[in-house]
């Protein structure tokens, strides 16, 4: 890769970031997250409380690039069909009944599950297919998705009523799952001064699909290093309880992250690596990931659940371990 092309992406990727920053008060790392999944081609869970922005950074970032937007409310009553559409009855020039399919809202470049896990499990799995194949099959017929294609979902933590927690093999599907946190008061002041006046902002729309593409070729031909690709690896293999594992997840999981745990961490330290201007992946940037790429992979034992420990925990203690083995 070419330094001026690298210097095309960081450009492209600024001017993003500032169309971001016009409507979204604070919440960098959310945004600097949420870019590593879009450049790295993949699918990301934001949770938070309601009023976090969560809805509003995913309609901005669609804003932003020239792609086709599309928001789904999941709810308990939303049918399968809902999201992905089905095939109609209708008369055609010649008087005759034919069926035609009608399009779901799923196919568009951007799509918005907006609290995700209140729709049944059934629901749920209209998605998957969509999210791992880019693709929809619907009477018989297997459709192609947009290109670029992702699925952006919110769902909140506290309330649990009334809500179906996403199967293991969803949750995988997500490249990274993003802790949306509380802002800070300064924060909070700049939100009120921003949403109390009455002035619209206008989002200009800056990255198209094929300068996108070329972002994502770019983080692509990012460079490995075989150390730092074994060191991924192990830090990998430490979620699940074993020999090599922390005490802490001797003690409270009941299974790690899969191989797409990995190829997560891989394909985010790639795209962080070349935000930060770099041909070459770092031990850094592998860290860095190491908690959006794998804290909805690992899954808690009785005695973990009972305790509350968080996964965010988990990984922090690994990374201590691992940071203290390499030195």
């Amino acid at each position: 890769m070419a330094q001026q092309t690298l210097e095309e992406c960081l450009q492209r990727v600024e001017l993003v970031r500032q169309e971001i920053g016009k409507v979204l008060v604070g919440q960098k790392d959310v945004v600097e997250q949420l870019l590593w999944a879009v450049f790295a081609g993949g699918h990301a869970l934001l949770e938070g409380v309601p009023g976090l922005g969560k809805t509003l950074l995913v309609r901005t970032l669609s804003q932003a690039f020239e792609l086709s937007f599309q928001r789904i409310q999941f709810t308990p009553d939303l049918m399968p069909t809902d999201i992905t559409g089905t095939n109609i009855l209708r008369v055609d020039e010649k008087g005759q009944q034919v069926f035609t399919f009608q399009e779901g809202p799923i196919f568009a470049h951007v799509v918005l599950a907006d609290e995700i896990n209140r729709a049944t499990p059934k629901t749920q799995s209209a998605l998957l297919e969509a999210m791992q194949e880019r693709t929809v099959s619907a009477g018989g017929v297997t459709r192609r998705l947009p290109d670029p294609f992702f699925v952006l979902a919110t769902q909140n933590p506290l309330e649990q009523e009334g809500t179906y927690p996403l199967p293991e093999a969803q949750m995988d599907r997500f490249l990274l799952k993003i802790d949306v946190p509380y802002p800070t008061a300064e924060e909070l002041k700049a939100i009120v001064r921003q949403t109390t006046t009455g002035q619209s902002v206008r989002v200009e729309k800056v990255a198209s699909a094929e300068q996108i593409a070329e972002i994502q070729q770019a983080a692509r031909e990012i460079l490995v290093a075989e150390p730092v690709l074994d060191y991924a690896v192990k830090l990998l293999l430490a979620t699940h309880p074993g020999e090599q594992a922390p005490v802490s997840v001797l003690k409270n999981v009941r299974n790690g992250a899969g191989p797409r745990g990995v190829q997560a961490m891989i394909a985010l330290a790639k795209v962080r690596a070349l935000l930060s201007g770099r041909f070459n992946l770092s031990y850094e940037d592998v860290d860095a990931v190491a908690l959006p790429a794998l804290r909805h992979r690992i899954f808690l034992n009785f005695e973990g659940e009972a305790n509350g420990v968080k996964t965010d925990q988990i990984v922090r203690d690994i990374l201590t371990e691992m940071e203290r083995h390499r030195t």
